[in-house]
């Protein structure tokens, strides 16, 4: 039964927004050792001390990134690790520790960590809350209070990045100065609250990547731009542009909605009529006319501010083509400081004098080389006629003669024999005058 309750206490905490808790938090043995206190000298045992300590110093990183928060205080913390009606004893402990190690710190030192114009956050420039600076706070008191917020430094850093990708990748990152409330909106999926927005605001502040100041009791942000270094303070060039934005945006706002206003006069005069009520329908299409009317004027000074912020976008076009000519200038005339109009005829000069020898000396090669054969070729084509004649006279020839009288005609195959016979010669005699063999 104690198995099954405790088992319902980690799903509590899941479905509450936490996570899951590790395995071991089922594990008595093992959480009665960790849900005590520290002892007051680590040497005892070292490796005790380090592992509690770990354990704690990494729950706490996720549960703070799986909620979404860059702070954390002592009295929640207690909430969240709560086990079978147990608190853990040594959180002030780890709190303590991860100050000192510099993971995390509190709130208010964080905020006087920036470099300029930190008193101002203090009043609520751009916290939800005050924040309650004590001298003691300031002085870097060592106790730990249960409501005492402390921003964790790993996470702010990873908060303020991702809120920088997030207005970089907007549709409004051509905006220099934006709204606190905008702002807030745009970043609504990666802050989960204000104060999350305020400590990832204080974060790139420190890092010189957002400048926050109030004008005409409004918050403005100014995000740095990309191939900026650090971002400058607003400016009043970046003030006026800042207001005829927003005039533009009221404009198109104020636009649309007479824009249905007037559809709406237009649907209620069509029901009137069809209804019979021809004087009431008239009054509605008048009613129009004038919202028309007045929507064609607010359109005319929309075009106006549109026409004003598209000749500041270029007249900021033409600075910078005129900084890239200025510097292309610099460029020229460093590469130009060593070279003078003397030295450049004197040295075309020079190369035309060599490529004449050049020629010189190839035409007197060519012309060598092309003598040289004509007389080989002509002394080759006399031996060759020499050889020819010789051999014409001296070897005789292997063809037969040509005969003189007529061929005989061709006779057949039997009288052929015949006269193979007849032309052999005589047969010897072998008999001598007496009669007798040779």
């Amino acid at each position: 039964m104690e198995h099954k309750s405790q088992k319902i206490e980690v799903v509590v905490a899941a479905a509450e927004g936490y996570f899951a808790l590790p395995p071991e938090w089922e594990d008595d043995e093992r959480m009665n050792f960790l849900f005590s206190d520290f002892k007051e000298n680590r040497d005892v045992s070292t490796t005790d001390w380090d592992s509690k300590m770990d354990f704690w110093t990494s729950l706490i990183l996720k549960i703070c990134r799986s909620r979404g928060t860059v702070c954390v205080n002592l009295q929640e913390l207690n909430k969240i690790f709560q086990r079978k009606g147990i608190m853990p004893l040594g959180l002030a402990t780890v709190i303590q520790c991860m100050a000192r190690c510099g993971k995390i710190q509190r709130e208010s030192e964080f905020a006087a960590n920036v470099d300029c114009g930190w008193v101002s956050w203090g009043v609520g420039l751009l916290l939800v809350k005050p924040l309650k600076w004590t001298f003691s706070t300031l002085l870097g008191s060592s106790g730990v209070t249960l409501k005492e917020l402390f921003v964790v430094i790993e996470l702010v850093k990873e908060k303020a990045a991702e809120l920088l990708g997030v207005y970089r990748s907007s549709p409004v990152a051509n905006h220099s100065l934006l709204s606190f409330q905008e702002l807030r909106t745009l970043s609504s999926h990666v802050c989960a609250d204000e104060s999350t927005l305020c400590m990832a605001l204080l974060q790139l502040q420190r890092e010189k990547q957002v400048t926050v100041s109030l004008h005409g009791g409004e918050k403005i942000v100014k995000f740095s731009q990309p191939g900026q270094n650090h971002v400058s303070p607003a400016s009043d060039v970046d003030l006026g542009i800042y207001q005829l934005q927003r005039s533009e945006r009221l404009l198109e706002e104020r636009v649309e909605a007479l824009g249905l206003e007037a559809e709406k006069y237009k649907e209620e005069a069509r029901v009137l009529l069809r209804e019979g009520k021809k004087s009431q329908a008239l009054r509605c299409l008048r009613s129009r006319k004038r919202v028309e009317k007045k929507a064609d004027h607010l359109y005319a000074q929309l075009e106006n501010v549109k026409g004003i912020l598209e000749k500041i976008a270029n007249s900021q076009t033409d600075k910078l083509v005129i900084q890239a000519y200025q510097a292309g200038v610099s460029a020229l005339r460093l590469s130009l400081k060593d070279v003078t109009v003397e030295g450049a005829e004197s040295l075309v000069d020079q190369i035309q004098e060599l490529c004449d020898t050049q020629d010189e000396v190839n035409q007197i090669l060519a012309g060598g080389a092309l003598n040289s054969t004509d007389a080989d070729t002509d002394g080759l084509e006399d031996e060759l006629r020499f050889l020819l004649e010789n051999s014409s006279l001296d070897e005789p020839s292997t063809l037969p003669e040509v005969p003189s009288h007529p061929l005989s005609p061709v006779r057949e195959s039997g009288s052929l024999c015949d006269d193979l016979l007849s032309a052999l010669p005589t047969q010897p005699s072998l008999l001598c005058s007496n009669g007798m063999l040779r």
